[in-house]
Order: structure tokens, then C-alpha cells, then sequence
């Protein structure tokens, strides 16, 4: 929700992670009073809608705003004017400054610098010495300089997985089972991140180098057996030279947010519960705590456009028949 108010609202917004954005508010003095006003308005707006506590900084670069943010949390707001920014920095801890994490930190604090206004104060070299580029880096940001442009943000619009073989191979149960277990991930992204995919793209690279794909349009969905069916079906309408595959792929894409909506005559309530039930253990335990049997083998699906990191290795429970 907050996303879509920022869309709406601003000319031209980054969204840097999941709760923080830089918005580009150049020459909105044109249109209203003041930035700052407008940028009360925004905070507003979205404080009427969501209820959700938000705090800004408005100054003139991101470093300097991302800053002025956190001295505003945790539901507040401050602006930073042009020609303020060193003396606004000056006496916080160093440690405000992005770049300077613990490690870097307690380096810093080694070498008695504590505020920001102590580096202010420094020769550049001598930062060089200490840190090296990151030490020119956070040295310029110590004094309010920073001209990462703010980098318009775009909604992912497919996700794909890939699996290049060490050794080319016509094994097509391997082949398969790989396929099913690449859809069944990716359909489990889609839910994940609550998008539904409309396209469903197929590729096959031979030894040869020479490159297929095959695609079909389908009903907007994110579930596992609607992708996997078609995804199979693609696979034997594409796969007919009979030589030796180095490489296959699912790509899914005309994305669009939204949940899945029931189809009267095809779906059945307890085929959307059983998905939703499978989600929550991998959600909690990783994505492959859950998997069809068909897959169980595959040791390595490849690589993905929006992989998960950071899952604990367990057991996996599977799902079905394998032969």
C-alpha cells in the first residue's frame, strides 16, 4: 500500500528495500509552496491510509536524507537545508553515516574517532590509509557529499530459473524431473510474493548451441500442477531433435500482484488449502522441506532470477508417488 501512494504521488521514487524510499522531488517548488510541504502532505497521506508510523528526511542528497530520517524515527519527519548538511552531520556518532558498519566501526573507534565532525576534520588520504576507497567514500559522505542519483523502480515483471549440465545429456526422466522441480519452485515464489503469472516460456540449448524456446499463455495462476502440466506439455512439443541438451529453463512472466482466484469448474477448495499448507512449512523450514517426489533427486535446480537465501538443510517430506 505505501508503495502504491509513493507511485501515485511522486515523480520519480527507488525503492531501496522493503520499508525505505528515495524519492526526486527536484523542481516541485514549481508546483507547490515547498518541498518540505509536499513532503508532509506524502507523509500524511499515507499515515490516513495505512496507519502505519513513517518518518523523512529531506536535505539534498541521499546520504544526508537517509540520515535525517533516522534522527526522525520513529514517527517524525526533518528537513535539511542546502549549505546545512556538514553542520546537520557534524555531531553524530560516525556510526550514522551508511557505509560504516560494526567492523568498520569499532576500526574508527580504535583510532579515537567517535563524530562524524572527526573525520569531517581529516585529510582525505589519511581515511584513504585507514580504509582504503571505502575510507574516501565515507569520507565524502561525512561532509554531505553524494551524487548517487535516485534510480527509478520497476516492478519485476518475470522470474526464471536456468540449469546448465556439466555433462550434455538425453536422460529425459532426469530432464523432467529437473523441469518439475524448477516449476514447482518458481509457482512457490509467484505465492511467495503474491504474483500471478500469465506466460510460461520454455528453453532448451543443445550441444550443438542451438537454442528453443516455447511458450503458451495461460489463465493468470501460481499454481504448482497448472505450471507443471503446461510446462511438461511445452517440453515434449519442443523437444524433438533427440541429440544431446546442455541446458534447459522456465521462464514466467507477464507478472502481475494478486492472489489466486478459484476456478469454479477446475479448482477445488482443498487443492488451494493443501498449497497453502505446503507454503507455511516452507516458509518456516525453507524451501525444500516440501517437494514432489518426481524432484526429490534433483540435487540442484540452478540458477534463479529471485533465489531465497539463508534456509537451514533439513530432510525434506515428499509429496506423491516416485515412480
Amino acid at each position: 500500500m505505501v508503495t502504491d501512494i509513493i507511485r501515485e504521488e511522486s515523480p520519480l521514487f527507488e525503492k531501496s528495500s522493503i520499508d525505505e524510499f528515495y524519492v526526486d522531488i527536484t523542481g516541485m517548488d514549481r508546483f507547490i509552496q515547498t518541498s518540505y510541504l509536499w513532503s508532509q502532505e506524502l507523509r500524511k497521506k499515507i499515515l490516513k491510509e495505512t496507519h502505519l508510523p513513517i518518518s523523512f528526511g529531506l536535505s539534498t542528497s541521499k546520504t544526508v536524507s537517509k540520515v535525517g530520517t533516522g534522527e526522525a524515527k520513529p514517527n517524525n519527519h526533518i528537513q535539511i537545508l542546502e549549505g546545512n548538511e556538514k553542520s546537520f552531520l557534524a555531531p553524530l556518532s560516525i556510526k550514522k553515516i551508511p557505509m560504516v558498519g560494526d567492523k568498520t566501526y569499532h576500526k574508527l573507534r580504535s583510532l579515537g574517532i567517535e563524530k562524524v565532525k572527526t573525520v569531517q576534520d581529516m585529510p582525505i588520504e589519511l581515511m584513504e590509509r585507514v580504509l582504503g576507497k571505502n575510507g574516501i567514500i565515507i569520507w565524502k559522505k561525512s561532509q554531505g557529499i553524494d551524487n548517487t542519483p535516485v534510480i527509478a523502480w520497476h516492478e519485476r515483471k518475470s522470474i526464471s530459473s536456468e540449469r546448465t549440465f556439466e555433462k550434455d545429456t538425453t536422460d529425459v526422466v532426469k530432464l523432467r524431473s529437473i523441469l518439475v522441480a524448477m516449476a514447482e519452485n518458481l509457482a512457490y515464489q509467484l505465492r511467495n510474493g503474491n504474483k500471478l503469472t500469465a506466460c510460461i516460456t520454455l528453453k532448451i540449448r543443445y550441444s550443438d548451441f542451438q537454442t528453443y524456446t516455447k511458450q503458451r499463455r495461460v489463465s493468470y495462476t501460481s499454481l504448482d500442477h497448472t505450471i507443471i502440466n503446461t510446462v511438461l506439455d511445452l517440453f515434449e512439443k519442443t523437444y524433438n531433435r533427440r541429440i544431446l541438451i546442455r541446458l534447459i529453463g522456465i521462464k514466467l512472466s507477464h507478472l502481475i500482484g494478486g492472489s489466486y482466484q478459484i476456478r469454479l469448474f477446475e479448482d477445488s477448495e482443498k487443492i488451494i488449502k493443501l498449497y497453502q499448507a505446503m507454503d507455511s512449512v516452507r516458509n518456516k523450514y525453507g524451501k525444500n522441506a516440501l517437494q514432489r517426489a518426481i524432484g526429490m533427486e534433483v540435487k540442484s535446480i540452478g540458477n534463479e532470477t529471485n533465489p531465497f537465501n539463508g534456509q537451514k538443510p533439513i530432510l525434506p517430506i515428499t509429496i506423491g508417488n516416485k515412480h
